[in-house]
C-alpha cells in the first residue's frame, strides 16, 4: 500500500543539526508539492515548510524562517528537510505530507507516520 515515510530524526543539543528525509513508497513524489508540518504534545499542528513539485517555489512558515532548508530530489524520489540552529521549541513529531496543488497550498492530503525530533541539553 502506497504510503510516505519519514527518516532521519533523534536527539540534538540546542544549535544543532539534523536532516529529515520523506520517501513515497509505492508512489511517486514528483507529481506533488510536499510539506513538512510538525506537532508538539499538546499542541496544535504547526506548518512548517512547502516546495513545490518542481522544487522551484519554497515557503517557510515564520519560525523556522533563516534556519530550516526544504529541497527535493525526484530523480531519488525524496524530499528533505535540513534543519540547522535547532532550539528546544523544535522538539515535535514531524510529518511530510503531500499537498492536493502543485505549487503549495499548505493544506495536505496525506502524510506519513511522523518521526520524532527532540531538542534538548
Amino acid at each position: 500500500q502506497a504510503h510516505l515515510v519519514e527518516s532521519g530524526g533523534g536527539l540534538v543539543q540546542p544549535g544543532g543539526s539534523l536532516r529529515l528525509s520523506c520517501t513515497g513508497s509505492g508512489f511517486r513524489l514528483d507529481r506533488y508539492a510536499m510539506n513538512w508540518f510538525r506537532q508538539a504534545p499538546g499542541k496544535e499542528r504547526e506548518g512548517v515548510s512547502c516546495i513545490s513539485s518542481s522544487g522551484d517555489f519554497t515557503y517557510y512558515f515564520d519560525s523556522v524562517k533563516g534556519r530550516f532548508t526544504i529541497s527535493r530530489d525526484n530523480a531519488k524520489n525524496m524530499v528533505y528537510l535540513q534543519m540547522n540552529n535547532l532550539k528546544p521549541e523544535d522538539t515535535a513529531l514531524y510529518y511530510c505530507a503531500t499537498d492536493p496543488d502543485p505549487i503549495c497550498s499548505y493544506t495536505y492530503d496525506s502524510w506519513g507516520q511522523g518521526i520524532q525530533v527532540t531538542v534538548s541539553s
